[in-house]
């Protein structure tokens, strides 16, 4: 495992490059002592000629770049007897390129095996013998996994795996950001000199028997440590220019290392203390400037700002250490903000318990430079967009990433003022302070404290719609989100089957009771629509149906949705109709015939709002619940999310969680915690008013750790009541008288001003702050029933064509050619059913109500 990974990183490994100068380094000539080329290597590998710069030190090997001789090469058949190279200078360390060609490690031979002795003569008679060891001063190329040499280093610097672009096959590794040097042709050892203040005469070479080459000797002139050994300090990077700051920039160090450019917030710290955001996140600073990068170097390192190749400015590392800003040009700006770091335990406390509690822990400078704590990411993915992969146990809300605790988590923390911002989920207000960390602290703590407990009033939230997440996954981030129910949906993208293996048939329950995953589908098509099927036993096949982007290319269409809904119901589960309205098309057939439980949904806008409202005004009872479709690090589990009734007297279950949902008294909230109640009733209950109407008693109140504008009930989708607030808060209240002449729905509904005027979160679908109530009932004179004749006819030509694309455009095999899964013999007519059985039942509808059609 180890020695293939190494493979596939040597492959997509960068070559070294020259730079132009090395103040305080000098190379020495070896050509004229140079015996051997390419032919000592195996067929197909190359030794470098001429001048060559690597870890930002120069190196001369061989005379030039066409010299067929270019390294001085000891051992059998080559050069047994020993060879003095005069040298005549001083010199604080030397660096030697050499590389060994025959090791017996793997066929038993010890470590430390001594190829050859590099002797120093100095001046006055003295002497200095250096052991060149296998695996400790030296070392085969290329060498097996593990097998470097332990005091030497390889021609390759550590760098990163290039930002925005990569070949296909290697984007796995270029998660990793940092990719380990490799020896290619030498590596390089260096030997500090203890007599730097003598006269180095000459050096001698002698060979002890294995064969190896020695290439290039290079000579430090300063009292420096060739090879960098500091650990990296934080540097922020302005860039002057309104034009240079919109593109982005890469950060260049010779003699060390940098990590990606990665852009600070725009908002002072003040202000990012003080925002109605607390806990969920920031905006996310769209320019390249102001940027921090973390840089490891040697004081004579040079530290580069560049864009593609046009250099910005640059300046000496160690200059820039001592005098902590520097102004290398008009159009970059560098300054250490580094003040040094301890290692800290963190408890975050629920007040109400006193105990540990799960949340989302994000902490940062006052710069905004961020300090995840350790073992999470920074930046997921280098603050690329992401899909599919890499999103648990991390969250990015714009400009932050927030990582998922238990309640308790160590790491780095720079040493004075320290922002933490923490939260969990819409039931605890969140926490952004401003702390301190004194030279020498070792633990923090925070206190939670709730802001309404949703369980103790038996409403119990949940996640309709989670994809990639593990099962262990989705239960870190539910309890960190405060979350009860997590559906983690298998499916297929294509050619891409995902989470096939947190199938299970069952739920899998958190010891402490609080949170349940249930690993169920989704099942999808492109164009008639896609389907949630909660509470699944086995599978219900095939998942995805009919070609890209749902199944595979060329792929048929198989089945429908409505046969999907009907194998669910077998095994008990619940159907939901995920992101209604869209893909727009079978929902038509799933509310008509009865076979959807649900309706889900995902963003806020007037279109979903209308889609739900033309159902409802239909006449069919439809619940509405709460889903994220999560598939990325930057959507929180749970930002849209369902709350659940159930009974005092029955236990919070998944089965029973289901039931209820079914049963409609859910509420939808993308942050406000509504309580809705119309003559004392709930959402999902039918109240009964005699033939000639009359009124009843609407109460709504909502509350919010996020800001909100507006609260209104809204009867058969226009709005009766409201009120509304031009300032944020974070409570608001309702009680109306509201007139009902005939059979109607009421529900509550919470948002930003004018309620469609969002106040947006920082996900990445900017999702609105929003909440929104499943319907009570209202039947006058009888039993309820509602109609609207022109939504019954767009239901009709939803539905034809329907029956159309399965005609006329989906893919088939060749009838007679294949056996369906289904086992019949016109699968046409298979696929078609549904959709007749719909469009029968709208017209027995309006049969029965006289209703022209």
């Amino acid at each position: 495992m180890a020695r293939s990974r190494r493979l596939s990183l040597r492959s997509a490994a960068s070559k070294s490059k020259a730079i132009p100068k090395s103040p305080g380094y000098v190379a020495i000539d070896l050509s004229r002592y140079s015996n051997a080329g390419d032919s000592i290597l195996p067929k197909g590998e190359t030794i470098p000629r001429g001048k060559q710069t690597y870890h930002g030190l120069p190196f001369r090997i061989g005379g030039g770049a066409t010299s067929k001789k270019c390294v001085v090469a000891f051992g059998k058949g080559v050069r047994d007897e020993p060879l003095t190279i005069p040298i005549g200078r001083r010199a604080h360390s030397l660096i030697f390129a050499h590389r060994l060609l025959d090791s017996k490690i793997l066929e038993g031979d010890p470590v430390g095996r001594v190829c050859a002795d590099y002797v120093l003569n100095f001046d006055a008679g003295a002497s200095e013998t250096l052991p060149i060891r296998d695996r400790l001063e030296t070392a085969v190329i290329p060498s097996m996994w593990g097998q470097w040499p332990i005091l030497a280093w390889p021609d390759e610097k550590d760098h990163l795996y290039p930002r925005y672009e990569g070949h296909f096959g290697v984007m796995g590794f270029r998660q990793a950001e940092a990719h380990q040097g490799s020896a290619h042709a030498f590596f390089l050892w260096a030997w500090p000199n203890p007599h730097a203040d003598r006269t180095i005469v000459s050096l001698t070479i002698v060979p002890r028997g294995p064969r190896f080459y020695l290439g290039g000797v290079t000579l430090g002139l300063i009292d420096e440590f060739p090879f960098n050994r500091a650990a990296r300090l934080a540097v922020k990077i302005r860039l002057t220019g309104p034009e240079d700051a919109k593109k982005a920039f890469e950060v260049e160090v010779d003699r060390g290392v940098a990590t990606f450019p990665f852009a600070l917030p725009e908002a002072q710290a003040d202000v990012f203390l003080n925002d109605y955001f607390k806990g969920w996140g920031e905006t996310q600073n769209p320019l390249s400037s102001p940027a921090y990068v973390e840089i490891a170097a040697l004081n004579s390192a040079t530290v580069t700002v560049k864009q593609g190749k046009k250099t910005l400015g640059a300046a000496n590392w160690g200059e820039l250490q001592k005098k902590k800003k520097l102004k290398p040009s008009p159009r970059v700006e560098l300054i250490v903000v580094d003040a040094g770091r301890n290692w800290v335990k963190t408890t975050v406390f629920d007040d109400e318990t006193g105990k540990p509690v799960p949340c989302r822990v994000h902490f940062r400078s006052p710069e905004g430079i961020p300090y995840q704590q350790h073992g999470h990411h920074t930046h997921v993915n280098s603050n690329l967009g992401t899909w599919h992969i890499d999103i648990g146990g991390d969250l990015r809300l714009g400009q932050i990433t927030y990582a998922y605790i238990n309640g308790k988590c160590e790491g780095w923390l720079p040493r004075g003022e320290v922002i933490a911002d923490i939260a969990r989920g819409y039931e605890y207000e969140p926490i952004r302070t401003k702390v301190t960390v004194a030279p020498g602290q070792q633990e923090l703590t925070f206190r939670l404290k709730r802001l309404r407990n949703m369980a103790k009033d038996r409403y119990f939230s949940g996640d309709t719609h989670v994809h990639f997440l593990s099962t262990q996954g989705s239960h870190t981030e539910a309890a960190g989100e405060g979350l009860n129910v997590v559906n983690l949906l298998l499916s297929q993208w294509g050619h891409l089957f995902t989470n096939t293996e947190e199938f299970t048939g069952r739920p899998s329950v958190a010891p402490n009771g609080e949170t349940i995953v249930y690993a169920t589908q989704e099942n999808r098509q492109h164009i008639l629509g896609h389907l949630t099927l909660l509470g699944l036993k086995e599978p219900v096949n095939p998942w995805c149906s009919d070609g890209p982007g749902e199944a595979e290319m060329g792929g048929n269409l198989e089945t429908t949705l409505s046969r999907w809904a009907d194998e669910c119901h077998k095994q008990g589960g619940t159907v939901i109709i995920p992101h209604i309205p869209n893909p727009n098309c079978e929902p038509a057939a799933l509310i008509t015939t009865g076979r959807a439980d649900a309706a889900e949904w995902l963003i806020q806008n007037s279109y979903m709002h209308l889609e739900y409202y033309r159902y409802l005004n239909c006449g069919y009872k439809l619940p509405i619940v709460g889903g994220t479709d999560k598939m990325s690090s930057d959507v929180p589990v749970g930002m849209y999310r369902t709350y659940v009734h159930i009974p005092d007297g029955e236990p919070f279950t998944y089965d029973n969680w289901c039931r209820h949902l079914r049963g409609g008294n859910t509420f939808h909230s993308g942050g406000p915690l509504l309580r809705f109640k119309a003559d004392g009733q709930t959402m999902g209950s039918t109240i009964n008013l005699p033939g000639n109407g009359g009124s009843v008693e609407v109460e709504a109140t909502a509350v919010s750790v996020l800001p909100i504008h507006t609260l209104e009930i809204v009867m058969n989708g226009q709005v009766v009541a409201r009120t509304e607030e031009k300032k944020a808060v974070k409570q608001m209240s309702i009680r109306e008288r509201i007139k009902v002449e005939k059979h109607s729905w009421l529900a509550a509904r919470c948002a930003g001003p004018e309620y469609f005027k969002q106040t947006s979160h920082h996900d990445c679908w900017n999702r609105g702050v929003m909440a929104h109530t499943s319907p009570v009932y209202i039947a006058v004179g009888g039993e309820w029933w509602m109609f609207d004749a022109g939504t019954a006819n767009y239901l009709l030509t939803l539905l034809n064509a329907g029956l159309d694309y399965i005609h006329k455009r989906s893919t088939q095999w060749t009838p007679g050619t294949v056996t369906h899964h289904h086992g019949r013999d016109d699968h046409e007519k298979f696929l078609q059913e549904p959709f007749r059985q719909a469009i029968e039942a709208i017209h027995k509808r309006m049969h029965q109500l006289g209703v022209p059609h």
